[in-house]
Formats: C-alpha cells, sequence, structure tokens
C-alpha cells in the first residue's frame, strides 16, 4: 500500500492527511467526513484535472509529501453529529417471535389452508394490506348492544360470531409472527353469519370451494354496519362508517328511455346517487384493458315499465363518478353462471390492468374540474423528479454524459479566459466556480419543494375536508386476489400485495419502496417482481386477477413534504 501525506485545507482549518494512493478518491472523503463531518457528496476537493470523483485514482494524481489541497462544502443538515443510542441494542437472536415480525425485512405471516378456504386467506391478505382498516380494528370494542343478523335470521351478539370483532383478533395476531397461522375463529364467525360459506363439497368430504369475491364484499358489508370512527375535525364527536368513509364512492346516475317515442310523449330522464363499494370491469369480446370494462360497467341496459308509453320498454342508465375513495375496489367479472352445466364458468380473455389508475375520466364534470389541476401539477412534479434521478445516476457513471455540447463549449471558454490566483501562502484562491453536484442537487430539490407546495395549493378545498377521498385522481395498485382455473367453485386463490417501504421503528418515518411484492399462496409468502404482476392478465385457466385494490397516491403537505 502506497501512501503520501497531504495538506488538506477546509476553510481555516488544515488537516494533516495520509493518503493511500491505491484506492480510489472515495475513500479519501470518507476520511475527510471523520475530520469535518462534511457528507462525501457535498465535498468539493480541487485535485489536477479538475474535482475528486469517488472512483478517481489517486495513483494518477502525481500526489506529493506536503502538498496543499483546497476541499470546499458545509455539513448538511446534522451533519458529522455523532449521537450516543438512546436504547440498548438488542440482537435477533435474543427477540421474541413477536419482536422478530416487527423488524424491517420481515416476512409477513400467511394463513393456513382449513380445507378449500384459499379464498378466504386472499381476501384477508388483501384487506390487510390497507393500514387504516388496520388502526381502527383496533380501536373497535365488541358491544353487546349491537347484534348482527345472519343470513338464516339468526341474531348473533357472542364475541365469538362478530366477524369485526374477529377480524381484529386475528390481524393482531398475524402481526406477531412470520409463521403461518390458521383463521379458525374469523372462518367460525363468517359461517355462522353467513351459511353459504359453510356449504359441503359435493364431490367429497369437507367444505365446498366458494367465490373470492363473495367472501370480499360480504365481510365488507358487515364491517360498513359495525366499524365505526370518528369523523375528522377539530372537537368533532360524530361517528362514521370506515367502510364509506375510505373504500365508498358514489355515483351519479341518469336513467332514460330509448324509446323517442317516450321522449315525444314527454317522459323525462330520472337522476339519481347511489354508493358503490366496489366497480365491475365487465369482459365482453371487445375488452382489452381495465378501462375498456369500466366503461363497460358503468353503462348497462335495464327492461322496465315505461309510464307514458304503458308498456316495457329499453333503458340506458348512465352513470359518472361524483365521489373517488381512498381505496378503489374493482372486481373483474369473469364468472358467469353456465346452465348447462349448473355452475359460474370462467371467461378467460385477457385483460390487462395498469400500475397506475386514472379515473379522472370516469368522474362527473364536477369533479374533473376539481382533480385535473392536481392531477396535471401531479404529473409534473413526477416528471422533474423523475429528470433528476437519471441526471444523477448519469453523473454517477460519467460526471461529463450529464453536460450538453454547449455547456462543454461554455465551460472550456471559462477555463481559458480565467486564470487562478495564487495567495500570500501559495494557496489557490477560487474565483468563480462551477457548482457542485450537491450544490446542483441542492437547487433541483429547492425547485421540486416549491412545486410540491404549489401541488398542495391545488387541492380543492371542499376534498381537502374529506380524508377518506382520493384528492387527485390517480391511484396505485396495492393488491391484487388472483384465480387460477376454469370456474369459481373450483381452482385456487393467491393475493398479491405490494412491499411498504421499511419503517423506523424510533421515528416511525417510511422510508421508500424497494417496487418488489409479496405473494400469499396460503401459507407460503414469497417475494416477487413487478412482473410477476404484469402477468396475471388472464388469458387462460392460469391465476389472472379477480380482484384489484387500488390505493390513492400521498400528496405533499403545505409544507411539500410527505406524512
Amino acid at each position: 500500500m502506497a501512501t503520501v501525506n497531504v495538506i488538506i485545507k477546509h476553510g481555516p482549518k488544515k488537516y494533516d492527511v495520509e493518503v493511500d494512493t491505491s484506492a480510489p478518491g472515495e475513500e479519501l472523503k470518507y476520511q475527510l467526513f471523520s475530520l469535518t463531518g462534511v457528507e462525501p457528496d457535498r465535498q468539493k476537493i480541487l485535485v489536477k484535472g479538475g474535482q475528486l470523483k469517488d472512483d478517481t485514482d489517486m495513483s494518477k494524481l502525481g500526489l506529493k509529501p506536503g502538498q496543499v489541497i483546497m476541499m470546499m462544502g458545509t455539513p448538511g443538515e446534522g451533519g458529522g453529529a455523532i449521537v450516543r443510542p438512546t436504547e440498548k441494542v438488542k440482537f435477533l437472536e435474543d427477540m421474541t417471535e413477536a419482536e422478530k415480525a416487527q423488524q424491517v425485512g420481515a416476512t409477513p405471516a400467511g394463513l393456513i389452508n382449513l380445507g378449500n378456504t384459499c379464498y378466504l386467506n386472499s381476501t384477508l391478505q388483501a384487506l390487510r394490506s390497507i393500514p387504516e382498516l388496520q388502526e381502527s380494528l383496533d380501536k373497535y370494542e365488541f358491544r353487546n348492544a349491537a347484534p348482527s343478523t345472519s343470513q338464516l335470521g339468526l341474531t348473533t351478539t357472542a364475541p365469538g360470531s362478530d366477524i369485526t370483532y374477529q377480524l381484529k383478533n386475528l390481524f393482531r395476531e398475524m402481526s406477531k409472527t412470520q409463521e403461518g397461522m390458521p383463521p379458525l375463529g374469523f372462518l367460525s364467525a363468517l359461517r355462522t353469519t353467513f351459511p353459504q360459506f359453510a356449504e359441503r363439497s359435493k364431490k367429497g368430504p369437507g367444505y365446498a370451494q366458494q367465490d373470492a369475491e363473495e367472501a370480499w364484499s360480504q365481510i365488507v358489508s358487515q364491517l360498513n354496519q359495525k366499524l365505526q370512527i370518528r369523523e375528522s375535525g377539530e372537537g368533532s364527536s360524530a361517528e362514521a362508517s370506515f367502510i364509506s368513509t375510505y373504500m365508498s364512492g358514489e355515483l351519479s346516475s341518469t336513467l332514460e328511455c330509448d324509446d323517442p317515442a317516450a321522449a315525444e310523449a314527454g317522459e323525462q330522464p330520472t337522476h339519481s346517487k347511489e354508493q358503490f363499494l366496489k366497480l365491475n370491469c365487465h369482459i365482453d369480446g371487445q375488452t382489452a384493458h381495465l378501462k375498456d370494462g369500466l366503461a363497460n360497467g358503468l353503462k348497462e341496459k335495464i327492461e322496465k315499465r315505461s309510464e307514458v308509453l304503458d308498456q316495457n320498454v329499453t333503458y340506458t342508465k348512465t352513470s359518472k363518478i361524483s365521489r373517488l375513495p381512498k381505496y378503489l375496489t374493482v372486481h373483474f367479472v369473469r364468472f358467469f353462471w353456465k346452465r348447462d352445466v349448473q355452475k359460474k364458468a370462467k371467461i378467460m380473455r385477457k385483460v390487462t390492468f395498469p400500475h397506475e389508475l386514472d379515473a379522472v375520466e370516469f368522474c362527473t364534470d364536477e369533479l374533473r374540474k376539481a382533480l385535473i389541476p392536481v392531477r396535471d401539477k401531479v404529473r409534473e412534479v413526477h416528471k422533474e423528479e423523475e429528470d433528476v434521478e437519471r441526471a444523477r445516476k448519469r453523473r454517477k457513471r460519467n460526471p461529463a454524459e450529464d453536460q450538453t455540447p454547449e455547456e462543454k463549449n461554455e465551460e472550456g471558454k471559462k477555463d481559458k479566459e480565467k486564470k487562478p490566483a495564487t495567495s500570500a501562502d501559495g494557496d489557490v484562491e477560487m474565483g468563480e466556480t462551477f457548482k457542485t453536484d450537491a450544490e446542483f442537487e441542492a437547487e433541483k430539490d429547492a425547485s421540486i419543494l416549491a412545486a410540491k407546495k404549489e401541488l398542495n395549493s391545488l387541492i380543492d378545498p371542499e376534498l381537502r375536508k374529506d380524508d377518506g377521498a382520493n384528492q387527485s385522481g390517480i391511484y396505485e395498485l396495492r393488491g391484487v386476489v388472483t384465480h387460477q382455473g376454469a370456474s369459481a367453485d373450483s381452482g385456487h386463490y393467491t393475493a398479491y400485495i405490494k412491499k411498504t417501504g421499511p419503517k423506523d421503528p424510533v421515528t416511525g418515518k417510511v422510508g421508500p419502496e424497494d417496487g418488489k411484492w409479496w405473494w400469499f399462496n396460503d401459507d407460503k409468502v414469497t417475494e416477487v417482481t413487478s412482473d410477476k404482476i404484469d402477468a396475471l392478465a388472464g388469458g387462460g385457466e392460469s391465476h389472472s386477477a379477480l380482484i384489484c385494490l387500488y390505493k390513492a397516491i400521498p400528496l405533499p403537505t403545505a409544507e411539500g413534504t410527505m406524512d
């Protein structure tokens, strides 16, 4: 190892540093970080040929003993501060199973198949991906004074038959382990409340396979009745349904007779509003994309009696969305009743779906007017962030690649026009200099921060008051329930849930996501890449999307930060 001692001048201070010329420039930066507290990416070290880079070959710089090297840069926020840990370090082997399950990178718990219960396991994993639901369930208390009624008309008041209470217990136990666990209590409550899920198999012993979408709808309907949350607003004591707040949207519909004679006779179109807990993606011979199916589902033909014409005629019901919920459930209507075989057959057609869904086109004119400015600004901010990230990667690979020909020519002219001055002690005095990577990125970060503040100011005042609504019209895909097989009464269900960013146990801040997904195949949990999600469009008996759970993209606060 060849070394040479040089003098690093940083402001008024000088440091005698032993440089390993066989190591890259990054090592010297970390040496200076320990001395000055200036992070490596904020340092500007001037050497022969320009600025020291992480991959600079130190052996080619011709460093001499006692040579003075200029360093510029200041520590970032909190830079250089070494703080003693406030909590005692606990090693993994000393943790309980529950503590291990809370660590960054822990594998979430799977659910054991109790005999054709994969439909339920996949549905529960998708619901568990909603953090607000878990938080609300934690506060839920069984109320004996509020009995529920089963499909057989029986009143159920015991905690063991309360679906909401059993869901709370199940999710709580799942958070304490990385192993597969049986959802016995919840399954018992589901079969008590909805006996259809207790149907016995006609092909052999045990219970029959069920439709995951039916399980989803029945569970959500029970939560809609039982799970109440405090309405937002200072000092508010009123309660509202969790489902109606976060998972329920509103449709504004127009019903008009197709027969021109009805209008000529004075019949007027009727207008109505109704709540929805899911949007249906209807699949026909022309459906190729999710949006095609959603458009089909928002327009339907209804046969009913016309009082004006005094006969049954066809009406067209056209619906537009007047409220978008924070969590949007989309159901691919792949099953239909086939009379000749007396079962729910499956539509195999391939229907693609996006990881990011823009739902603005399905909204009423009034809601579109409120959403479009925010949506467009979101896209502008995302594009600027992507441009900065691409530039950062290019500079890391080769700093010269990030400059346009005009910038390179201008820089060359400045180098020729300006000669470095020398101070009394022989050090080079810097005049006007080009920006460091840290300074360049600081400017870009400031620009993006200002854009995010502007984005927040564009949120419609009425939508701002509605915590459970989508305020931009843009959704990101968070979960997919899939079906493999040819009919709803057979085959296999699984769930894909997008991984969340690592959460700091001390600050509670959530880090960036890695873009990967968890695949829940009953009690087997596997990490997969996003291309596996793209393969769930269908086209055969292989796994195809049955339910997609979309979440409204997060928006910045008034300070430009993300909650």
